[in-house]
């Protein structure tokens, strides 16, 4: 590793701390209604077409709760997958959710669906973060999964960011690699972004 690359990755690594606080400093008392708002301008704002596959998350730690927009998207009859983390450096495999199926853990403190359930590609793909920025750039936790899942997707997929809005950050710099967000849903409305 380069000296650039060395202080690229450092200044990621102050934005990770950075973002683990704010977002830790949201008010759990809040934590429901901002995952119900934000799920109400999702469905209202981000255009779905019927039959179009929406991958999801099971939310971890601290991040603003998707499982009502889950519910709802799934109630509605949407084709909904997950996640499922497959190794270190490896992308995630996306499986299908059908009603009524049980979800297993499948490490990180998520669930998916079982080994069975047909692996997908999405048409939009609703990813967590730790921090964003005004340009759509998104900070992750520096594992890569989401990168290396979208890079090898045969087809463009609606790349729609789901967080507080206090996670917003200044800045955050972006590689190559990067893919920013098409869109953004927080619990206070959406933000679209113009192509990069």
């Amino acid at each position: 590793m380069n000296q650039a690359q060395a202080q690229f990755e450092d200044e990621k690594t102050r934005l990770r701390q950075r973002a683990f606080e704010q977002r830790g400093a949201i008010a759990r008392a809040d934590w429901a209604d901002m995952a119900k708002d934000a799920a109400a301008h999702f469905l209202e704002g981000v255009p779905i077409a019927t039959g179009k596959v929406v991958a999801l998350y099971w939310p971890i730690r601290d991040e603003i709760d998707c499982k009502p927009l889950l519910t709802a998207l799934v109630d509605s009859g949407q084709p909904v997958c997950l996640p499922v983390v497959l190794g270190d450096g490896e992308p995630l495999e996306l499986r299908l959710w059908e009603e009524g199926q049980p979800l297993y853990p499948s490490g990180f403190g998520t669930l998916a669906p079982a080994e069975t359930a047909p692996v997908v590609e999405p048409d939009i793909v609703v990813i967590p973060l730790l921090g964003f920025d005004k340009l759509g750039t998104r900070l992750g936790y520096g594992k890569g999964y989401y990168d290396r899942t979208l890079a090898r997707l045969s087809k463009k997929t609606l790349l729609v960011g789901y967080a507080f809005s206090g996670q917003e950050l200044d800045f955050i710099p972006r590689e190559t690699h990067d893919m920013p967000l098409d869109i953004l849903v927080t619990e206070t409305g959406i933000r679209k972004f113009p192509v990069a």
